[in-house]
């Protein structure tokens, strides 16, 4: 498996270069040259097999440059009954016959972030200590991918992470579950402003390729192709605990807010595997349900962002969207550049009168938004109905979901949170606190540790300078 850059500069290589890499040279993401397609046999074989076996088969079709006994061993110390609370890592529950909840959110940090998070340390580890140095780590966060990666990379000797928030934007649980941490190599910057303007200086800090360079900046962020691979696993590990036979079709409902989550679908159906929909759930921030709907990619502006009671999901410009549209200009890197321009400049493209509008219907999507007052209802619907708390993200995807529900067509929604993350809006659906985990009594109540500063790229490239592994 070799990769390329979705603006064409960077070509042929393995998925350890681009694993230590986060952005191409040339700005664009990592992608595989072409997806592995996968046949009826090898989805029975692979339909009994526990999540760390899975886990590896799926894996080493992006990863084959890892020998196979190091991918096995990483795999195996990712995903633990210790970590994630039961054997199954990412057990279904079901609702009703045809409709399920996929349970992503058992982890350390109770996110789904921590599934692709823990494999990612652990190949972090491995491919440091093969090359004898260090890495500093650059990410931005809304909410989880933060405390997933710091949780995932915290105590590591060869590991430092940076991680942008946007200050007062998160839940207090979130912010805690970062702040909280006093682990000497966790460094937490709390920006004034949006997700948005996090993830623009993750992007430009990438961008100056001496600064990059010298100070060795990686990413968790979705922008690294690891996230992704790792997040295709448990689609394949959905649809067999959803399904009887390999042949039958089955619909993926999913939050989306920086497109990761649901573009992780994308590939496993490009793989071969029988997803008839995948249906995105934005919540007020709806660009991404714009576009599907219109053809239309029109990011907002800072000032426009609204924060929502789910706000992992209040993100405009989303950073996974590239590589799907990448897919959508025939993996043409001119014209996917020329989009990007006309985004920089104009804040918005259109694709409608050409054929990469045409290529959305056969792509498997499609798309709602959802409300606070939506949010409200579907909480408490869902636990009227079926005694299951679900957090605001998941009852986004559930909303969202269940418009677009078909007959005789199971509908997995993907849980991405547990409710104790956000506990106001639960108490304002059902009139009480969600349950905490053991060992998330008080939280919140612990020392906390940020820095707060401006959304300034040249002051947190100075920051990381004073504070960086070398």
């Amino acid at each position: 498996m070799r990769y390329l850059s979705t603006r064409g500069a960077a070509s042929g290589q393995r998925f350890s270069d681009v694993l230590l890499e986060g952005l191409a040279p040339d700005g664009g993401l990592a992608m595989p040259e072409a997806y592995p397609m996968l046949g009826a046999a090898e989805l029975a074989r692979w339909r009994p097999l526990s999540y760390p076996d899975l886990a590896y088969e799926v894996l080493r079709l992006f990863a084959d440059d890892l020998p196979a006994g190091d991918l096995r061993a990483m795999v195996s110390r990712a995903y633990t009954r210790e970590l994630f609370g039961c054997a199954e890592i990412t057990p279904l529950r079901t609702l009703e016959p045809g409709l399920h909840i996929l349970g992503l959110s058992n982890g350390p940090t109770l996110a789904f972030k921590d599934i692709a998070m823990q494999f990612l340390g652990q190949a972090f580890e491995h491919a440091l200590g093969r090359a004898g140095t260090t890495m500093n780590i650059l990410g931005a966060t809304s909410g989880d991918t933060g405390s997933s990666a710091e949780h995932a990379m915290r105590g590591k000797q060869r590991l430092a992470v940076f991680m942008l928030s946007p200050h007062g934007k998160m839940s207090p649980f979130q912010a805690a579950q970062m702040y909280a941490l006093q682990d000497a190599n966790i460094f937490n910057l709390a920006l004034r402003g949006v997700f948005d303007d996090c993830q623009d200086i993750v992007k430009a800090v990438n961008g100056d390729a001496e600064f990059k360079l010298r100070y060795r900046i990686g990413a968790v962020n979705s922008i690294n192709w690891a996230r992704i691979a790792a997040q295709v696993v448990y689609y394949f590990k959905g649809y067999f605990a959803a399904t009887r036979g390999n042949g039958e079709p089955v619909s993926f409902a999913v939050p989306s807010g920086n497109f990761g989550n649901i573009y992780a679908g994308y590939v496993a159906r490009s793989m071969g595997l029988p997803i008839r929909r995948l249906i995105l759930a934005t919540n007020e921030n709806d660009v991404l349900d714009e576009f599907f709907r219109s053809g239309v990619y029109r990011v907002r502006k800072t000032a426009e962002v609204r924060q929502t009671s789910s706000p992992s999901m209040d993100i405009s410009k989303a950073s996974n969207f590239e590589r799907y549209v990448f897919d959508l200009v025939g993996r043409d890197a001119g014209w996917l550049a020329m989009l990007w321009q006309a985004l920089d400049a104009h804040g918005a493209f259109d694709l409608r009168g050409t054929r990469a509008f045409d290529a959305i219907a056969g792509s498997g999507f499609v798309s709602g938004s959802s409300s606070h007052r939506d949010r409200l209802d579907t909480i408490r619907a869902i636990h009227g109905r079926y005694g299951c708390l679900v957090d605001t993200h998941t009852a986004d995807g559930i909303k969202v979901g269940l418009q677009y529900r078909e007959p005789d067509v199971p509908l997995v929604c993907l849980e991405t949170a547990l409710p104790a993350k956000f506990a106001a809006t639960i108490r304002e659906a059902l009139g009480r606190d969600p349950e905490r985990p053991q060992g998330f009594e008080a939280l919140e109540a612990l020392p906390q540790r940020f820095t707060l500063m401006e959304p300034d790229a040249a002051e947190v490239k100075a920051f990381i300078a004073r504070h960086a592994l070398t």
